[in-house]
């Protein structure tokens, strides 16, 4: 297991689509390692959440703190979320120092695959709902700053 750097905003990969992983690597030690990578970063860095891309990685992993430790899903998609959204406190390893207020869905939906390679469901509301959005939004190309309603520390300039 490896820490890596985290890659920081305005770094541009951060804003690249990720690649789904083909079901055939699940089980390859490159997505094995960086899985472990992710993991080992995250504790390090005390997150609570990561997402491949914030190591320059642009494959559809990320890893989630849950009340078993760190899991990791793999080509992670979120399938439904509720109408409800609630407002909640967020910050970003990639974007150190900055913190607001960003408005989500109360609960979701997630299917992805462990890294196992079998198939999972999950169910989430309130702050683990909040991380799934989140990390899922790094594998699409956003971060939190492009949803913020309220800065709640002041924002770099």
């Amino acid at each position: 297991m490896t820490v890596r750097p985290i890659l920081t905003d305005p770094n541009k990969e951060l804003r690249k689509k990720s690649k789904a992983v083909d079901s055939e690597d699940f089980l390859s030690d490159e997505i094995q390692n960086l899985v472990d990578d992710l993991i080992e970063t995250m504790k390090v860095e005390n997150g609570v959440g990561i997402a491949a891309p914030q190591i320059g990685v642009l494959k559809r992993v990320i890893i989630v703190e849950d009340e078993d430790g760190p899991r990791a899903f793999i080509n992670p998609k979120i399938i439904s979320k509720s109408f409800r959204k609630i407002k909640g406190e967020e910050g970003c390893l990639s974007v150190p120092g900055i913190y607001g207020m960003v408005k989500r869905s109360k609960s979701i939906k997630l299917k992805a695959f462990d890294r196992d390679g079998n198939p999972v469901t999950i169910s989430a509301e309130g702050f683990p709902a909040t991380v799934f959005q989140h990390e899922v939004d790094h594998l699409n190309g956003i971060l939190f700053i492009d949803k913020i309603i309220d800065y709640t520390s002041p924002p770099k300039m």
